[in-house]
């Protein structure tokens, strides 16, 4: 599983896009004593060293499938960028962290997913909250950056738009 060097990122306010250099190092196991800038850390690890990290903004988290929101709590409105990781296509569970991260958690900052993330998935995970998309190294950026267009309108509210749609439609 390779680093793609661009990400593609959405500005929540107004749905614009970009595609931007991406300059977080997301490393699967502990750092040595000094965390460089920049660097996104396992659940795990940012935990134990919670106290140490929780001001520094030039560092972030990254979740794997099997870990829980609850275990970072509140602490997560407190941070400016947490991942996820998407190993296969097949496992959904970090739709539900996002979610989870946004809805429950107050979480406002970067959601970016990573790993097995491609154009098809693009747009279900800006319904969940994400705004950010580290897209897989074998696929083309611009190419995946156009399945945020799939579709124009929804029915059902989620966390890029809380309100059904006859809601606001005012019915």
């Amino acid at each position: 599983m390779g680093k793609h060097p661009h990400i593609i990122k959405l500005d929540r306010s107004n749905g614009q896009r970009e595609i931007v250099a991406n300059h977080w190092l997301r490393v699967a196991e502990g750092c040595d004593d000094t965390i460089p800038a920049h660097t996104l850390l396992p659940l795990k690890e940012w935990l134990e060293r919670r106290d140490e990290l929780l001001g520094r903004a030039d560092v972030g988290i990254w979740f794997a499938p099997d870990d829980e929101p609850e275990a970072l709590g509140q602490d997560a409105a407190r941070l400016s960028i947490i991942a996820v990781d998407f190993p296969a296509f097949t496992d959904g569970r970090g739709f539900s962290i996002g979610r989870l991260l946004r809805e429950r958690y107050g979480f406002a900052g970067e959601l970016r997913a990573v790993g097995d993330v491609f154009k098809d998935t693009l747009l279900y995970l800006r319904r969940c909250g994400f705004d950010a998309f580290e897209i897989r190294a074998d696929k083309d950026v611009e190419e995946a950056a156009k399945g945020l267009d799939d579709f124009s309108e929804f029915y059902q509210g989620a966390a890029d738009q809380p309100l059904p749609l006859f809601r606001r439609r005012g019915g």
